[in-house]
């Protein structure tokens, strides 16, 4: 793929084939695509190679959301991208929003906050609320009491910088799912690189949200209070 900007966006997809097109097509009006198809069973695989002018990277196997984004992430540093956007392939993020990362501010990270949520059930919506609140108490405890919260720690739709690529990547990471989105916050936050937040449309369509994933984040908090309590950040 020949690069045509300075931003790239990273899409983790596994068995996305009703969705992985419309995403894609639209992501690319705005800037080069990655996709790491993470080991599809079904015809993702083969969606994908139809699109001309985009970036595959397949997994023979299933890594989840951290083997993905760090797979994106060594291909945006390797091609000397200044920021990478990640995003769902599920159409849980809208394509069109894609500008709003593009044209913020130079933040190491930007945080999209789901402001508008559509078709979000009560109960994602509570769990969403506690949660956030539980990861920005545990993201600096005991001095995180004293701060501003961040609005959705949690979000997939995000910028990363070059910088903060790199420092992730120089990371032991311990995350097994959907909890590399606190363990990264964490990283970012401790290094004291820059974060901001972007308002942006969630749209729900299908709940990945199961007691794995509730454990995994819930191990991910104790981690995280245990290396900020010793004033360590786990390298590499």
């Amino acid at each position: 793929m020949e690069k045509a900007s300075n931003c790239l966006i990273i899409i983790p997809a596994y068995n996305e084939e009703e969705t992985i097109k419309e995403v894609v097509l639209g992501a690319k009006k705005y800037a080069d695509v990655c996709v790491i198809d993470d080991g599809s069973s079904d015809s993702t695989s083969v969606i994908l190679k139809d699109i001309k002018g985009i970036h595959v990277i397949y997994h023979r196997k299933n890594t989840h959301i951290p083997g993905c984004l760090w797979d994106g992430m060594r291909y945006a540093i390797e091609q000397h991208y200044d920021y990478a956007i990640c995003m769902d392939a599920g159409l849980s993020h809208y394509p069109d929003e894609i500008p709003l990362f593009i044209n913020h501010n130079k933040a190491d990270l930007v945080m999209g906050y789901r402001k508008k949520k559509c078709n979000a059930p009560l109960y994602r919506r509570a769990l969403s609320k506690i949660g956030n609140v539980i990861y920005n108490i545990c993201l600096d405890f005991p001095r995180s009491m004293f701060r501003r919260y961040y609005k959705d720690i949690t979000s997939g739709f995000r910028r990363y910088s070059n910088k903060a690529m790199k420092l992730l990547l120089s990371k032991s990471i311990e995350s097994k799912s959907f909890d590399i989105m606190v363990e990264s916050v964490h990283h970012i936050y401790k290094n004291k690189l820059t974060i901001s937040e972007v308002p942006i449309t969630y749209r729900f369509s299908n709940s990945s949200l199961h007691i794995n994933v509730i454990r995994d984040c819930i191990n991910m908090c104790f981690r995280i209070v245990t290396h900020s309590g010793d004033g360590s950040d786990k390298g590499a």
